[in-house]
Parts: C-alpha cells; sequence; structure tokens
C-alpha cells in the first residue's frame, strides 16, 4: 500500500488541465468501466459531500448497493472510494491501482502522465464496476465542463450550491463559474439544482433548453420547509435532518427529490419510514459535525461556506452559548478575507488563528492583527479542561485542517 500512495503522491501538482482527451482515452483503455452502471453527477461550490451523504442513505435504507466518489478525505485516502459508506479495503486499493498503472504504460505512447485525482477517479470506477454496484455518487473535483469526472455521462446532474470559489480556474463571476458547474448536464437526461442566484439559476436554464434536459428546481418544482417536503413525486412531512445547520435542509432536499426521479422510471416503491429513517440519520464526518459535546468541526473552507457557519453560529449566541471559534486555512485560499467576515459578523466570539501540519498552512507572518495559537493540539485540550457548559468551539477553515484535527480526536477517544 506505501508503494502505490508514494505513485499516486508524486503526481499531486498536476491536477487541472484544459481537455478531457487523456481522462477520456484512460477509460477507454480501461473497457470504460463507468458505462457498466447508472451514475448521478454532482457538483457545487458547496454542500456536494452533505447532498451525497443524504442520497447514500436515501439509497442504502432502500436496499442499494451504492458506490460513493468523494474528495478530498477526511481521515484516509480509502475514505474517498466506498460502497453503502464502507472505504475500499487495502487489497483491493492495491489490485486497482495496479490496473490503472498497468494501463498508463501505453495511455504515455500518446499523452501525459495522469494526475494524482486522475488516477484515484480511475480506480474508483474500476472498484464499483468490479463490486457490481447498483448506482455511483460521483462528486466533481473542480467546476464540471473540465473536470476529470465528466468523462462519465451522469443520468442525473445535482449543482447543490454557486459561489465564487476557485476563480483562479473556474471563473471570477458566478455566470462563468455556473458554466462549469452546468457544464455536467448531458443531453437528454435530468439536472436537479439548488436555490441559486439569479445569474447562475439563468445560466442552467439555458444550459438545460439546449441540451434537451429535464430541469428540477428547489423552490420550484420541489420544496423543504420546516421538515415539510412537496414535490410532483411525493410528499413527506415532518421530517428530521441529521446533519446539523438550516442549510442541511435545502441538501436534504436536493438529495430526496434526486432520489425519487432516479428511482420513479424504475417503478420501484418508496417506503416513507425508510425516507425519514435515512434522513434522520445521515452523517457527514467534519461538516458542522458535533464531534464532542462542547466542540463542531466544520471545513468551511471558502467565503460562501463560511456565511453559513456563521448563521448557525449566531443562533447558538442568541441562545446564550459562550462562542470560540479555532480557525486555520491554507495560504492559497482568501484567508484574509474569510478572517474579516468572521471579525465582522462576530464581533463579540473569541478568535483564534493557528497553523497546521499540512504544507502550505498559515504561519505567523501571515496573519497580523489576529491571535496566533502556536499549537492548535494544546489549545483543544486546555479548552476542554475549562470549558462550562454554555461554552461552544468550532474548528474552522480548510478540510485540511479539520482532517488533522478529527484524526486527532478520534484518536484520543469515541465520538461523542
Amino acid at each position: 500500500m506505501f508503494e502505490v500512495e508514494e505513485w499516486l503522491h508524486s503526481r499531486i501538482g498536476l491536477n487541472f488541465r484544459s481537455g478531457l482527451g487523456r481522462m477520456q482515452r484512460a477509460v477507454d483503455l480501461l473497457g470504460n468501466p463507468e458505462k457498466t452502471y447508472p451514475i448521478i453527477h454532482v457538483t457545487g461550490t458547496n454542500g456536494k459531500g452533505s447532498t451525497i451523504a443524504f442520497m447514500r442513505e436515501l439509497f442504502v435504507a432502500h436496499g442499494k448497493k451504492v458506490g460513493t466518489f468523494t474528495s478530498p478525505h477526511i481521515i484516509s485516502i480509502h475514505d474517498r472510494i466506498c460502497i453503502n459508506g464502507q472505504p475500499i479495503a487495502d487489497e483491493d486499493f492495491v489490485r486497482m491501482a495496479n490496473q490503472v498503472k498497468e494501463m498508463e504504460k501505453t495511455l504515455l505512447e500518446t499523452h501525459d502522465q495522469l494526475s494524482f485525482f486522475e488516477l484515484l477517479t480511475l480506480i474508483a470506477l474500476l472498484y464499483f464496476k468490479e463490486q457490481g454496484v447498483d448506482l455511483v455518487l460521483l462528486e466533481v473535483g473542480i467546476g464540471g465542463l473540465l473536470d476529470t469526472t465528466n468523462v462519465v455521462t451522469g443520468e442525473i446532474a445535482v449543482i447543490a450550491s454557486i459561489g465564487l470559489d476557485h476563480q483562479e480556474t473556474l471563473g471570477d463571476s458566478l455566470e462563468e463559474i455556473a458554466e462549469q458547474k452546468a457544464g455536467i448536464f448531458k443531453a437528454g437526461r435530468k439536472a436537479v439544482i439548488a436555490k441559486l442566484a439569479p445569474e447562475a439559476e439563468l445560466v442552467c436554464q439555458k444550459r438545460a433548453r439546449e441540451s434537451d434536459v429535464d430541469l428540477y428546481q428547489a423552490g420550484r418544482e420541489f420544496t423543504l420547509n420546516a421538515g415539510d417536503f412537496s414535490s410532483s413525486l411525493a410528499r413527506f412531512s415532518q421530517l428530521e435532518i441529521g446533519l446539523e445547520g438550516a442549510y442541511q435542509q435545502e441538501n436534504a432536499a436536493l438529495a430526496l427529490e434526486t432520489f425519487l426521479l432516479f428511482m420513479a422510471p424504475r417503478e420501484e416503491g418508496v417506503e416513507e419510514e425508510l425516507v425519514r429513517q435515512a434522513l434522520k440519520e445521515t452523517h457527514w464526518a467534519g461538516r458542522l459535525e458535533r464531534i464532542r459535546p462542547q466542540i463542531y468541526l466544520d471545513g468551511a473552507h471558502n467565503l460562501p461556506a463560511l456565511t453559513r457557519l456563521v448563521e448557525f453560529i449566531q443562533g447558538e449566541i442568541q441562545q446564550g452559548y459562550q462562542v470560540h471559534v479555532l480557525f486555520g486555512a491554507l495560504k492559497r485560499k482568501d484567508y484574509q478575507g474569510m478572517l474579516a467576515y468572521l471579525t465582522e459578523q462576530l464581533p463579540q466570539v473569541e478568535l483564534k488563528v493557528t497553523g497546521f501540519d499540512y504544507q502550505g498552512s498559515l504561519e505567523e507572518s501571515d496573519v497580523s492583527g489576529y491571535k496566533l495559537v502556536d499549537s492548535y493540539r494544546d489549545f483543544i485540550s486546555k479548552f476542554e479542561e475549562n470549558a462550562n457548559n454554555q461554552d461552544l468551539l468550532f474548528v474552522t477553515g480548510s478540510l485540511y485542517f479539520i482532517s488533522e484535527v478529527r484524526a486527532g480526536l478520534v484518536g484520543d477517544h469515541e465520538i461523542s
């Protein structure tokens, strides 16, 4: 396994290049495993993982064998490739990787090396074919149109949100970013989109018309308000959502509508009690995750995600909680904008900034004007020692930071 991980890590940095010719050639050489099962293709600035988590639980509850490909991983690289929530085993990972490595020898006759993300995507597609899954929930890496995963034809395309992130790759406006994300719409298929800014919504509507895509829009074709879901496909009242945060209602609605759209043409039964149970029991590591009674982890790694976290924190403050925020991010992100937003929106909150072990994390010279914590491990430990019942700590920023913190906390104790 170590040798395979070394091989994969040697390809980090080759992530995003224009065109899908190399990736298309790779899946062709592998016998097009992506054509052997139906795929629900999911993109969005934020909310992709949570939406997939809700869908996974809905399908598994109804007896489906579900492959999921998500990123980045929170605990282990294996977590990106799961079946019914169970990560791929070492021996399977190595076997699939060796098949891809062998294929690449032929690929290199006409194309460049595959990137880290391309390799992982291919391993996942092969594994899902070998394991005979009923369907795959496939998360886009960046954008959509030119993303590595867009060599597949998704039966249903899903857009969880559109906001400003990865502008260096996707464009500086919501319209440009929407063009990239709507690039996963496939002719004659279906697409489900969240409530979007008007300019982004118009782009999706135009793309759907041009590609003869049936478009289902939150707030129009389906709604979920105060636990009551309504669509032409089904109605459910007083649903309980397992993930905290008001915005998770939106992700749950998106997941439920997509699930129903997948099941309907197959004339497969949908059981209300199983739907209720699935949505209530959904869990997604590192996304507003209450890892201890008084500690939340949330990988709010961009400004749109941070606004959602702040909304939740403000609600907790109104209930009388004393909130503390520990922030860690990568230098390549808009960390100054995120810190300024936290300071402006949460003036009464104790905000601390820290570095972590991942290369490119913030250092003291990057964050003048903010209180820097030398060791986040010591800070969290002292918080737990001294906290009273009204204290809450939110650990946020980079998903890489959250992954590192979570590994330490889970390693010490079981999750509460």
